[in-house]
């Protein structure tokens, strides 16, 4: 069958795959909760849910470095990849041999899209439909509020935070926050300077891709005194896939801590 990807390729796939690699994370975990985990051969290093996935299966790498001979070797009849998270030229290598359906996921809706579309592909439909409606319902849950500034950081040394073109910029706004370098793309290096500029009232540490911790905030809190410096989980504002049914509820909480509630 034919299947139109995130980057509007047309991909010939067969239905319902037998084979597949995944070479997300987040996209590995949503293919374990539609009920494929037997159906999965290869997954990358850092596919860390659910936890006991990676003793069953071969992995092929990194995301940005796979390992192609291993991949080809294993012969999938089904590969899934993403714009953002994948090199393009890796991608462009499977492609001549194998059925690579590539992802691209920006906001809210095109991860609910992309639910969608693995489902049809995996003949997983109504796990699908289940799937969005439950993370719709949980968005439904937040409470509502002016929202309030925030500079989101991934990683140090340089400082790097997030444009509004990215996943995080939508969750974020989600979470009911405004991303205050919403105007710049992708991935900005920033300073100190520049984010004081700024004048946030939150600053949130990621959990990842840098393991930001105590130290970190305590540290930057000291350069940001009128502002309140949070740890948070980077899994709840960048993993797109059902790992989103657990991100609103994170949202809620975080909220209540916030305001002192918890």
């Amino acid at each position: 069958m034919n299947f139109i990807d995130q980057i509007s390729r047309s991909i010939e796939i067969l239905s319902p795959p037998k084979k597949i690699i995944s070479l997300v994370p987040s996209q590995t975990e949503l293919l374990f909760d539609l009920g494929l985990e037997n159906s999965i051969i290869g997954i990358t290093k850092f596919c860390v849910h659910p936890k006991n996935l990676k003793k069953s299966k071969n992995i092929i790498g990194g995301t940005k470095n796979l390992n192609l001979e291993k991949i080809k070797k294993l012969k999938p009849d089904f590969i899934i990849a993403n714009k953002e998270e994948n090199e393009l030229t890796q991608i462009e290598e499977l492609a001549k041999e194998f059925p690579v359906f590539v992802t691209d996921v920006k906001t809210l809706d095109t991860a609910l899209e992309m639910i969608q579309l693995l489902g049809n592909i995996t003949e997983t439909d109504l796990k699908a439909e289940i799937l969005i409606k439950t993370i719709i319902s949980k968005r439904s849950e937040l409470p509502g509020c002016s929202p309030r500034t925030a500079i989101y950081l991934i990683w140090k040394e340089p400082y790097l935070t997030i444009g509004g073109d990215t996943f995080i910029n939508s969750m974020l706004g989600e979470a009911g926050f405004k991303n205050c370098f919403g105007s710049n793309y992708r991935y900005p290096e920033v300073n100190l300077a520049q984010m004081e500029e700024k004048d946030p009232e939150f600053l949130f540490l990621s959990s990842e891709p840098y393991p930001f911790k105590q130290v970190h905030m305590l540290e930057l809190q000291k350069s940001f005194p009128k502002t309140r410096v949070l740890l948070v989980d980077g899994e709840m504002f960048s993993w797109y896939g059902s790992r989103m049914q657990l991100a609103f509820p994170y949202f809620k909480n975080l909220h209540k801590v916030i305001s002192g509630e918890n």
